[in-house]
């Protein structure tokens, strides 16, 4: 018995490495790494910040060949920021005038460029919203839970980044870049729109800030 059962994990094993040859041979690739088609990237995202660094590592976890530089004319591409906003407004109050719930807003404007100002990715707006319970007895845990939220929506705003510039078109457009429209651009111009909502100002009757 014992060496049937020893065979029998060996066969399972030969046939798991023989279909994963197979899906090899007809082109099937495991979720995993998504390389970039070109080798070097410029950003005016702060890299310092924990966006930007965040941000850093998942383009060269995805895309191990590509680099960033700090001089835009060494890189092949420029990723440019373009604008972003959160705001943090009452969804809901009580009978009392107390906030009940807020709902979170953040959206990040971006586009991407070649080293000649071609626009392989027109300007696109990310957005991300969410719902938080809010209950003015227990202030502090929920100042860090909109902190820990607008965090996570951060991160989610990344991968779309991510999903967007290694998009099939492009790619397309990064190969074709020369039919492609050119746009001047400084290399550090960010719009940006916090509006914060303060402790016990107007319109904040749970005083609370994120």
């Amino acid at each position: 018995m014992a060496l049937f059962s020893a065979y029998a994990r060996r066969l399972r094993l030969m046939l798991g490495l023989a279909c994963l040859l197979a899906l090899g041979a007809c082109g099937f690739h495991l979720k995993g790494a998504t390389p970039l088609p070109f080798h070097s990237i410029y950003t005016n995202v702060d890299l310092d910040s924990a966006f930007g660094a965040r941000l850093q590592r998942t383009i060269l976890a995805n895309s191990p060949d590509t680099r960033f530089t700090r001089d835009r004319a060494q890189a092949d591409v420029y990723l440019h920021q373009m604008s972003e906003s959160q705001n943090l407004r009452q969804l809901s109050i009580d009978a009392e005038g107390r906030v009940e719930e807020y709902e979170l807003n953040l959206d990040f404007t971006f586009q991407l460029l070649d080293k000649a100002g071609h626009v392989l990715l027109a300007p696109t707006t990310l957005h991300s919203v969410r719902e938080l319970p809010y209950n003015d007895r227990i202030v502090q845990a929920k100042e860090s839970e909109i902190t820990r939220t607008f965090r996570d929506m951060r991160d989610s705003l990344i991968d779309q980044i991510l999903r967007r510039i290694s998009a099939p078109d492009v790619q397309n457009a990064y190969r074709d870049a020369g039919d492609r429209p050119i746009v001047s651009i400084p290399d550090n111009s960010i719009q940006r729109n916090d509006q914060n909502y303060r402790p016990g100002s107007p319109g904040n009757p749970g005083g609370m800030p994120y």
